[in-house]
């Protein structure tokens, strides 16, 4: 009897290791599905791509422990660095395509990057998921292989709509970059504050290699507005916050777009970015109160296992949920087609760490794109710490 009940573990145990051994068997003979990813993983932006590439990692590898895809075959993210610049980021997806044969591409940073990509997608006729660029254009243009997860300006003020009157905001003033994505921001933020009764002052406007925004604050200053929103890079609003500081600019700060982590922000600003606002498209600093609180603590659980810096949270959510969106669409076409995945996008219903993902169409009829209607966070610095604002905290 006593050895009866010895051996069974042993047996159970064998079984689970041969099983395992059989599903590792089984992707490595397989043949891996394609996933094409272009990021700028060397030039200015490669910080940022380099943390979207590694959140694409962590979703994949979880993926592939889990019996990988499409009957067990394994998913291989083929990565092309198109460092920081649009012409090499339109090469990459040539090769991604036509050497590599990707079905599906994930990319590509940038605004201009992506931008520059597109018409390859369409000629080519292979889908791409945009996880960071916010230009109109990307969904406005007519490219109907466009899924993009990132929101415009006019879909992030609308989603920061309901926090105007918690945060107090009754009149604004606005310092942005002077680019397309800049400019259309405060305009859309702008028609959406004066709707919501607030007045807009001033709109102020620094070129996006400028290292002094002194004279653009002194007149900020002189509106008496009590809300200025910021839109541009990490360095340049780290550098606002400083010079705001120094010309005692007292008023309510608020950044948008999170191409500028607040993690980030914070070490670069130091004490000038104590109580201010930033307007996110996910928290995972605080995985509770994310809208998928599991999925959200398994991901930042395995990125602090492998090391990667806290500051790149937010850019590895980014990748993390596009990759998860290709693996969705891509068990809902059945095959590693391009058409098919396409297809699986419209039909993409879930649940990411960002919030809920599926696309609606936007653009001109009969070459829409889609586009994902993201969920807007607020996150605030205080004592130095990235916190939920009090509003947020008691809800």
């Amino acid at each position: 009897m006593i050895q009866r009940w010895v051996v069974l573990p042993v047996l159970v145990a064998a079984m689970m290791l041969t099983a395992s051994a059989l599903v590792h068997a089984q992707l490595q003979v397989l043949p891996s599905v394609k996933v094409g990813v272009i990021q700028p993983l060397s030039g200015p932006a490669a910080t940022s791509g380099n943390y979207v590439r590694m959140g694409a990692e962590i979703a994949r590898d979880r993926l592939n422990a889990h019996g990988g895809v499409l009957g067990g075959r394994r998913l291989e993210l083929v990565i092309e660095d198109n460092k920081s610049d649009p012409a090499e980021t339109a090469s990459a997806a040539e090769t991604l395509i036509v050497r590599s044969k990707v079905r599906v591409i994930m990319g590509a940073g940038g605004d201009a990057m992506t931008l520059a990509a597109m018409p390859k997608i369409e000629e080519r006729g292979v889908p791409m998921v945009v996880e960071t660029s916010r230009g109109a254009p990307i969904t406005t243009r007519g490219n109907p292989w466009i899924f993009r997860l990132s929101p415009p300006p006019e879909m992030e003020a609308l989603g920061f709509e309901p926090h105007v009157g918690k945060l107090g905001v009754k009149s604004a003033d606005f310092l942005v970059v002077n680019t397309d994505r800049g400019r259309s921001t405060a305009t859309a933020f702008g028609d959406m504050l004066k709707q919501n009764g607030a007045t807009v002052g001033v709109t102020e406007f620094m070129e996006p290699s400028a290292t002094d925004m002194s004279a653009q604050l002194a007149k900020i200053t002189a509106t008496g507005s009590d809300t200025l929103f910021l839109a541009s890079g990490v360095e340049q609003i780290a550098l606002a916050m400083k010079q705001a500081r120094e010309q005692g600019l007292a008023r309510k700060i608020v950044t948008i777009g999170d191409g500028a982590s607040p993690t980030q922000i914070v070490q670069r600003a130091g004490a000038a970015a104590e109580g201010t606002y930033h307007i996110v498209c996910s928290i995972p600093w605080f995985p509770e109160a994310s809208p998928n609180p599991r999925i959200a603590r398994e991901f930042v659980d395995e990125w602090t296992k492998r090391g990667h810096p806290g500051e790149g949270l937010m850019e590895g959510v980014r990748g993390h949920d596009g990759i998860t969106t290709i693996i969705a669409a891509i068990k809902l076409a059945g095959k590693d087609d391009a058409r098919m995945i396409r297809d699986g996008l419209w039909r993409v219903y879930f649940s990411g760490i960002s919030g809920p993902i599926n696309f609606v169409k936007d653009g001109p009829s009969g070459k829409e794109s889609g586009q994902n209607r993201p969920s807007i966070f607020v996150v605030q610095i205080r004592d130095a710490k990235l916190t939920l604002p009090d509003f947020v905290a008691k809800q």
